[in-house]
């Protein structure tokens, strides 16, 4: 038997249809702050995880797949439970390493208590999109020059545990994913539109307040001819916080007038990859799937 532990997001929900489908629906579990698309059979603390260890393996669960986004939780130290005591200093400890630490610690873990851990990627491997270019757009020749420095940026996030992305225009870096995420990294680009702030004073008040954001960072409106570049952090886990793309960063990508976008062939996973590529072509932009 196989639990779920779900984030937020789509990857989930991707994830419990295609093991449903198969016959092998799994045992959905999701933390207290982050419920998923999906109805929990078990909704947990992170203060009682030793808790939730303990029952999984007695209710025979012998593989476990993590997927979706969950923030890094506020831990309440009076609600730390006695089978979770024991794990709060490992636990401490990975998390002064980072979120690839930390993610590290908790497979460690799940392994200790008979669980093997299952990447979403390796259940649903139609995720990963093969090589080449998948949309009628093609990218240019100074696209390559770009994503080499893409490889090189992300590389160096990475090992600074900080993001698995970034935008580059005429081989610049004008941003790297924060804790955000992408599509809010690329929603900073996006030019500001009276007219999607609504009617009358409230509407005018909206559009002064967020154009002035966007002026002061200097980044909305400059996104024109960009390029989004994603992968994974070097020597991460593939197992848990591979990266992903969906048809909402296409269309963020879009709005903000980006040329196209460039992942890691085999390390990052495309939700719902038709709308993603329908979008694209819509707009004359590329996906490159680059090896």
């Amino acid at each position: 038997m196989i639990a779920l532990i779900a984030g937020t997001g789509d990857l989930p929900s991707e994830v419990f249809k295609a093991l449903t489908a198969k016959g092998e629906a799994p045992l959905v579990c999701a933390m207290e702050g982050f419920v998923p698309d999906l109805n929990p059979d078990i909704t947990f603390r992170i203060e009682h995880l030793g808790s939730l260890l303990e029952t999984l393996a007695t209710l025979g669960i012998k593989r476990v797949c993590m997927a979706g986004a969950v923030k890094r939780p506020n831990i309440d130290p009076t609600q730390i439970d006695e089978r979770t005591l024991p794990l709060v200093p490992r636990v401490q400890s990975a998390m002064a390493l980072g979120d690839d630490g930390t993610l590290r610690e908790i497979i460690a873990i799940l392994e200790e208590f008979g669980m093997q851990v299952v990447g979403a990627a390796e259940l649903v491997p139609e995720l990963l999109p093969p090589e080449g270019v998948l949309t009628k757009a093609q990218p240019n020749n100074t696209m390559d020059a770009n994503a080499m420095l893409g490889v090189q940026t992300v590389e160096r996030m990475g090992v600074a545990d900080s993001g698995q992305a970034c935008v580059i225009k005429d081989r610049r870096i004008l941003a790297e994913e924060g804790p955000d995420g992408t599509d809010a990294m690329i929603r900073r680009f996006v030019p500001t539109h009276s007219d999607a702030q609504g009617f009358g004073p409230l509407g005018m008040i909206d559009d002064l307040v967020s154009a002035s954001a966007d002026w002061l960072t200097g980044i909305a409106g400059t996104g024109k001819g960009a390029m989004l570049y994603k992968a994974p952090k070097p020597q991460q886990d593939r197992r848990a916080d591979l990266p992903v793309i969906g048809p909402e960063t296409a269309l963020v990508a879009a709005e903000a007038g980006f040329a196209g976008i460039i992942i890691e062939q085999g390390g990052v996973m495309v939700l719902d990859r038709e709308t993603v590529v329908q979008t694209l072509d819509a707009n004359d932009m590329f996906l490159w799937v680059r090896a």
